[in-house]
């Protein structure tokens, strides 16, 4: 019942040879991936705005210079990442890049850079998203923590039925978003043109509360660097686009820079000729479409709810990104490897529902406000953009390719650039929160480090000793005893010798199943039992493929059939179990076991024994 609710929810399971169906097109993967950067098109400039209105509304004509800086900013980011994709065909985010190159520390700080990143983009998302419904309908005020909740919880639902499916329904909000700012963009310069003329408004008389300064203006312009966060999204996702993958992904790339600076700047411009200053109650969205196509117009309608959409959508770079990083980082043994798991529907589902939980907390902390988020999530993605380039520039310089010093360079100006603007965010931004993220991401590391260092001392403490070898032999019995057992072999380790030992002690055959994950090698795998256990007759070992995601259903079919094939014998589950000393280790072990026995135990005819192994460490 639970099942058939669950699969009529998030989808039936897919196959493995399914993935190739869940790439998308260079039109699809647009929408997936730049929703993010894109969608920050809506805040990015009232985010610069709400500095510069503290030196009064005389210092809002600085959004110009601002825009154009942070605009030339994105063509070195889109170029320098162009690079990196050609580079890491296969997916070169910061994480993987750092690693490579800087070694593990540069990669962790990374890592945990992006993870909060990934957490904040996903809730100022939802938040600004809110806002702009509620700057059409003000009664929806007392309300934005709930709205914004239900459409976190939608985007995940629409995650967790997998790529191919987002891709489609997300394509259309940010192609209609894109829509409404051009037509707002060309209705603007046609009123500029033959009606309002090609004059500055002057913004309403506001007090100035602080001097302006380079400081301010080096605050506005770091606030106003919130509109760059996703773009290190394609490089992240260029397994999800169609062959060829990674000239797919570069050309992606290109278009999305060029779509984010155009209409960053026509919004920045718009709002600088009509005299748009930050209002609580209104975004500056709502107010450059009030004045372009009428308050209470249908398009002003149409461009809020568009951006409504995208910036609900945006939450999907974070849906797709954090989860894949998230794997990785459970890959390298630094997070616990349940993290790494599969769904049923090909995508990465612990992942997604962890987003979902962090995601949903940080909206109830913030109660739907998103000035302290924004100030804190470009700090995040700025520190994974130095670390990125700063890895190719060593990458090219032990290459040596062709035109390696152009690559380089290149690389180089970005490492710098986004080093410098990271410098400000830091200096700018400290005292607004900025310092919570410089505390957590080497808290973040350390914990990291953690796991990784946990996991070590736990898989030494199971592994067999050199040249192991247990001549495990079956009693001889003068009768059979009508036992058959079917041991659950996840690695050649003490507890799984362990539970063989058991099994054959009291069965007449010992069935040893291996389902192997795509990274095994079934070679190596057959190699290691006969190392470890030797040849005998009444001891086999099958190794098995998961043509789906899980790799307890084929275990449990092979129970399935094995009782089919001898029902006039009892069939023996045995499990090896590893029993940590410490609380947390359970985090890191057994969680597959777990599983396994909860989906075998529903039969009365079956016995399921769990053979217990207890670490010294």
């Amino acid at each position: 019942m639970i099942l058939r609710l669950l699969q009529t929810l998030v989808g039936k399971p897919l196959q493995r040879h399914q993935t190739e169906a869940a790439t998308l097109p260079n039109f699809e993967a647009l929408a997936i991936l730049s929703s993010d950067a894109l969608s920050s098109v809506a805040y990015g400039t009232e985010a610069a705005l709400g500095v510069l209105v503290l030196a009064g509304s005389g210092a809002l004509k600085l959004s110009i210079p601002i825009t154009l800086a942070i605009i030339a900013l994105v063509a070195i980011v889109v170029l320098s990442y162009r690079q990196t994709i050609e580079a890491y065909p296969q997916g070169g985010g910061s994480y993987v890049v750092a690693r490579e190159n800087l070694g593990t520390t540069a990669s962790l700080v990374a890592a945990a850079s992006l993870l909060i990143d990934y957490v904040l983009t996903a809730a100022v998302s939802l938040m600004a998203g809110t806002q702009a419904l509620s700057s059409l309908v003000p009664q929806l005020l007392p309300h934005e923590v709930s709205f914004s909740l239900i459409l976190l919880v939608l985007v995940g639902w629409a995650n967790l039925r997998g790529v191919k499916d987002a891709g489609r329904l997300f394509a259309y909000p940010t192609y209609a978003f894109v829509v409404m700012v051009a037509l707002m963009a060309i209705a603007g310069v046609l009123n500029l043109a033959f009606g309002h003329g090609f004059h500055a408004d002057p913004p309403p008389p506001i007090k100035a509360l602080e001097p302006l300064g380079l400081f301010l203006i080096l605050r506005a312009f770091s606030s106003g660097c919130s509109a760059m966060t996703g773009i290190e999204a394609i490089s992240n996702g260029v397994k999800l686009f169609r062959a060829p993958a990674a000239a797919n992904a570069r050309l992606t790339m290109v278009v999305m820079g060029v779509i984010l600076s155009l209409m960053f700047f026509s919004v920045s411009a718009l709002g600088y000729a009509y005299g748009i200053a930050p209002n609580p109650n209104q975004t500056v969205m709502a107010q450059i479409g009030g004045r372009v196509f009428g308050e209470g117009s249908v398009l002003l309608w149409a461009l809020q709810i568009a951006t409504l959409l995208i910036l609900a959508l945006a939450a999907n770079t974070s849906f797709a990104d954090f989860p894949r990083l998230a794997a990785l980082l459970a890959k390298d043994r630094f997070l616990p490897r349940q993290m790494g798991w599969v769904g049923d529907r090909l995508v990465f589902q612990n992942g997604i529902l962890f987003l979902l939980l962090a995601a949903g907390l940080v909206i109830v902390i913030c109660q739907g406000d998103t000035n302290m988020a924004v100030n804190l999530y470009a700090l995040g993605v700025f520190t994974a953009f130095t670390l990125s380039q700063a890895g190719m520039v060593r990458h090219w310089w032990h290459l040596k390719g062709e035109a390696w010093l152009q690559h380089s360079l290149m690389n180089a100006l970005g490492a710098l650039t986004t080093f410098l603007v990271l410098l400000v965010i830091i200096v700018s931004k400290f005292n607004e929160g900025a310092w919570s993220v410089v505390v957590a991401v080497p808290l973040i590391v350390l914990l990291l480090a953690g796991v990784r260092r946990r996991y070590r001392e736990v898989y030494g403490a199971m592994a067999l000793p050199e040249g192991f070898r247990a001549n495990l032999c079956l009693p001889k019995r003068t009768e059979p005893i009508g036992n058959r057992s079917i041991v659950w072999v996840p690695s050649i380790t003490e507890p799984t010798i362990n539970a063989l030992r058991y099994a054959a002690a009291i069965s007449d055959h010992v069935l040893g199943v291996w389902v192997k994950s795509d990274e095994e090698d079934a070679a190596e795998i057959e190699a290691a039992w006969i190392a470890a256990v030797g040849i005998n007759p009444g001891l086999e070992l099958r190794i098995m493929e998961s043509p789906g995601s899980s790799l307890v259903s084929p275990f449990v079919d092979c129970v399935e059939a094995e009782e089919d094939a001898y029902p006039e014998l009892l069939q023996t589950i045995v499990m090896p179990m590893a029993i940590p000393r410490k609380p947390f280790d359970g985090l890191l072990l057994n969680q597959r076991a777990i599983n396994m026995r909860q989906a075998l135990v529903d039969q009365q005819n079956r016995v399921f024994t769990v053979v217990r192994y207890y670490l010294n460490k």
